[in-house]
């Protein structure tokens, strides 16, 4: 019996979204396409940002709103604050737009400051904390989601699970998530704590292709090459947890710098269904995830307008693969047939 399948874990109440209005939160479900803030802010050292970095963060979430986007990701880390702090300056410069946005933000990663490296931390005491810093730089009284960045091997489940339980009694976080964590991580949280988590960020693209592939290489030789952790799909999708694709452009290995025979091949596979489709290389990658019945919502970092709007297509129409176009980028991109 596979974790998908296990019949024992309890599930936890629904609970209501506390402070204002839950509209923007329940866009969270049906959003089709994330705006990823780690490209603002300016440099990823302590210099301080200024009045261009403001401009540049205003560009592109002006352009990502053009572009039918509402849901906005950030993490405490991102250049270290000030990703977070210049969208808050937008906030503060532009009346009404809160109201029109999905803030999510994620904690739990401490980088590395000359005393320490890098580490993870999901402590109590460190959710809090970080969760405070993050909403006093965006300006805002409440988060609509809070991610938990990346697995805490030392953490204690049930602090880390009461941890998000007291945030949403405060107030303070509508919804709660996780990133880069397997199904059997994400049940083992559920089952210490009362809030439901409806997002799981993982890295998916026509490029990084674990997550597909190791549907399909079962009683297969590769099968043991697959990192990626049997039944995290099946996981989410059974308890309706909303998957987000970071790097979901391959950082432009398929729309701009293609490097091996595989790359050139998908990159004029994508042009040719574009045109056809009357739409962009980029909205193609991005239907390419949508298509899956994982309900996987991309996450687009650039932080170039004309960029963001060429992905505009994939917030405003539904995938526009067949199912027989959805396999051919898969296997050209993969460079070998199928098993």
């Amino acid at each position: 019996m596979t974790i998908a399948d296990s019949p024992s874990e309890p599930e936890p109440a629904p609970l209501a979204a506390p402070g204002p209005p839950a509209g923007r939160a329940a866009e969270l479900d049906g959003g089709r396409l994330l705006y990823g803030c780690m490209g603002l802010g300016g440099s990823w050292d302590e210099t301080p940002y200024g009045t261009a970095e403001i401009d540049e963060a205003e560009a592109a979430i002006e352009a990502a709103l053009d572009s039918g986007i509402t849901v906005f990701d950030h993490a405490d880390i991102y250049r270290r604050g000030k990703s977070e702090a210049v969208f808050g300056e937008v906030l503060a410069r532009t009346p009404g737009l809160r109201d029109r946005i999905v803030l999510q933000t994620k904690c739990g990663i401490r980088q590395a400051d000359g005393t320490l490296p890098g580490l993870y931390d999901l402590r109590a005491a460190t959710i809090a904390r970080r969760t405070e810093e993050s909403l006093t730089r965006l300006r805002t009284d409440v988060l609509d989601v809070l991610l938990l960045h990346r697995p805490d091997p030392l953490a204690d489940p049930a602090e880390t699970g009461e941890a998000l339980s007291a945030l949403h009694r405060q107030g303070l976080v509508r919804q709660f998530g996780v990133s880069n964590m397997s199904g059997a991580q994400i049940a083992l949280l559920r089952q210490h704590t009362d809030v439901p988590l409806v997002a799981n960020q993982l890295e998916m693209s026509l490029d990084r292709r674990d997550w597909v592939e190791d549907g399909v290489l079962l009683n297969t030789p590769a099968a043991a090459r697959s990192g990626f952790p049997t039944g995290t799909l099946e996981y989410c999708l059974r308890h309706g947890i909303r998957l987000q694709a970071w790097g979901a452009l391959a950082q432009g290995r398929f729309t701009g710098r293609q490097q091996t025979p595989e790359e050139r091949a998908t990159a004029a596979l994508l042009t040719t269904l574009a045109e056809a489709k009357g739409t962009t290389p980029e909205t193609i990658l991005l239907w390419w995830l949508q298509r899956h019945p994982a309900r996987i919502a991309p996450v687009i970092g650039t932080a170039r307008p004309s960029r963001i709007h060429a992905c505009r297509d994939a917030a405003l129409r539904p995938p526009e693969l067949t199912h027989e176009e959805w396999y051919v980028l898969w296997v050209t991109a993969r460079g070998a047939g199928l098993p």
